[in-house]
């Protein structure tokens, strides 16, 4: 079973169990975007949490397999995606980008934040004039080795 076909096979019966990222992420202890993120094939799971998410959604012993396959991380997306919501992250890094980079620097040094060792919080903010999406990254800070 490929990483795409896993994929569909996951989306169906989430849709089919009515059930949300949230809810299958708290039954594997994982948090919603983690799940969400391996089950559309840009990260693995341990086969003890894959076994679990299989037998939530009734699946198969190929994608406990699938599951547990390391990925190829972004190799099945364009450079810059068209879906408007993911496009909008592009658009952020384009326009805050290097706002958000010296703010960095000042902060902590010449370095990146990690994607490796992250975490990503999504909440939804009442708002009278609209609700508003509030997103939570957490990246741990990695210095550049001066040699």
């Amino acid at each position: 079973m490929t990483k795409l076909e896993m994929t569909e096979a996951i989306i169906t019966a989430k849709l089919e169990k009515g059930t949300t990222w949230e809810a299958v992420g708290k039954a594997i202890g994982l948090s919603d975007i983690f799940t969400a993120s391996a089950c559309l094939g840009q990260n693995s799971l341990s086969k003890e949490d894959a076994t679990k998410l299989a037998k939530l959604l009734d699946l198969g012993n190929d994608v406990v397999t699938a599951l547990t396959v390391c990925p190829m991380k972004g190799l099945d997306t364009d450079l810059v995606s068209k879906d408007p919501l993911i496009y909008r992250f592009y658009e952020i890094a384009y326009v805050y980008g290097g706002a958000i980079k010296e703010c960095i620097h000042e902060k902590f040094g010449d370095g990146i934040m990690s994607a490796i060792d992250f975490t990503c919080d999504i909440e939804k903010q009442e708002d009278p004039k609209g609700d508003r999406v509030v997103v939570t990254m957490n990246g741990k800070f990695l210095p550049y080795k001066k040699w």
